[in-house]
């Protein structure tokens, strides 16, 4: 068969319904000034989708930074991978600032944090280790390990025994192959809001000897006293030996960071290939970051604002009735039972009749039967903000309910799209 004539034959669960959801339910265009109110096909909405927890995507100071930094050097500086032509005095000091952040000796940056993290686990392990890792992790960690010529294990997510079961398995494959065992989790588990059970996986360290590798994406910034993530907030940061953080999400911008002992660090700059063949994160983003760390780190006010939103949220949707898992962290879903056909079908109304802006998680990315309205709280969304979607969720609620948004009074994707 031809390769081209075999992708059409084969979209992918979300690519089969591309042609009549694109701009609409998938791919939609939000316009205007980054905040809680944005366009949306020419009609403001309430934002609950941007992974702007401290609401620093639009600060005055970083506006300013950003607009003189690029100004200064354009966004081509400096020019080359940072082994050959591409390092700064910047870029060294954005990587200690952050490892001091987060109480590590080093830290390596990342031009991206999703290639970061698949190009770190190729870095750090050969065919003769094993990595055994949480089954919700993250696809950039899943992308990571199918890259991996060794053995690989998976436990049942947060599963302390299933994880026991993996390690006993990682231990004997390790004694034949003279390898080491890498576990990787997540801080934070984006869809849920659950944090990982990293101390407890820390625990285990006293039985089985493992290297502990945690993705704290939505973690850094909004976790633990002083926002340095997860691994602060249940006290075990020294436990965690390679700690990864994105810009993408507390930072507003480009870009991330790994940050570990030296000689990880050490490692990682020599030998981690989507860094060395790579272009250097470019001059105005790294002093972009450095402008929101310090904002980050000497300003919690950011992150105090972020958590009244969050518990304000978090505990009226509760006392509405609404399941919203287990999520102890910003992330905030709200799970129906429902249809793919149902999930457009709110997503239509709450875009059209309540002007809310959500994101909407279905099958693939969660179990058959099951609807996400996920719902990411930002420092800068404000208590009426938290009042008008839980009412607008609560009408929606009843009406799914009542059968209202069934497969007969679906309003179709592509008739969605023309609204």
């Amino acid at each position: 068969m031809d390769l081209f004539e075999k992708l059409k034959s084969k979209p992918g669960p979300l690519g089969q319904h591309g042609d009549d959801s694109y701009g609409y339910y998938m791919f939609p265009k939000l316009e205007g000034e980054i905040g809680p109110r944005m366009m949306f096909r020419g009609k403001e909405k309430l934002n609950w989708s941007l992974n702007n927890y401290l609401g620093l995507a639009n600060h005055p100071e970083v506006r300013k930074i950003d607009a003189e930094a690029t100004a200064q050097y354009g966004l081509g500086y400096p020019m080359g991978a940072r082994m050959m032509s591409g390092n700064s005095t910047n870029h060294e000091q954005l990587e200690r600032e952050l490892a001091a952040f987060v109480g590590k000796p080093d830290s390596i940056l990342l031009n991206f944090g999703y290639q970061g993290m698949v190009s770190a686990i190729d870095c750090l392990v050969d065919r003769h280790d094993v990595i055994v890792y949480d089954a919700e992790s993250h696809a950039c960690i899943l992308d990571g390990v199918r890259l991996h010529m060794g053995k690989r294990f998976v436990y049942t997510h947060n599963n302390m025994e299933s994880l026991e079961t993996q390690l006993k398995r990682a231990e004997k494959m390790v004694a034949e192959t003279g390898g080491s065992i890498l576990v990787i989790t997540e801080g934070v588990f984006g869809m849920t809001g659950a944090q990982g059970n990293i101390k407890a996986i820390a625990e285990l360290k006293k039985k089985y000897s493992f290297r502990l590798f945690v993705d704290d994406a939505h973690g850094f910034g909004t976790m633990g006293k002083t926002g340095a993530g997860v691994g602060e907030e249940q006290g075990i940061m020294d436990a965690i030996d390679i700690n990864f953080g994105t810009f993408a999400k507390s930072m507003a911008g480009i870009g991330g960071f790994i940050a570990g002992d030296n000689l990880v660090i050490k490692h990682l700059r020599y030998n981690m290939r989507s860094q060395i063949f790579a272009k250097s994160l470019p001059m105005p983003m790294v002093i972009g970051a450095l402008k929101r760390l310090s904002l980050l780190r000497d300003h919690p006010e950011h992150k105090n604002n972020l958590w009244n939103i969050v518990n304000a949220l978090q505990s009226g949707l509760k006392a509405k009735g609404f399941n919203i898992g287990v999520t102890t962290t910003p992330v905030t879903p709200v799970v129906l039972n429902g249809t793919i056909p149902e999930a457009t079908a709110i997503t239509h109304e709450l875009r059209e009749t309540f002007n809310i802006f959500c994101s909407i998680v279905v099958y693939p990315v969660v179990p058959k039967g099951m609807i996400i309205l996920r719902l990411i709280p930002t420092a800068v969304h404000t208590l009426s903000d938290v009042e008008e979607t839980i009412a607008a969720f609560s009408i929606i609620k009843e009406k799914l309910d009542a059968g209202v948004y069934n497969e007969s009074a679906f309003v179709t994707m592509g008739e969605a799209a023309k609204v």
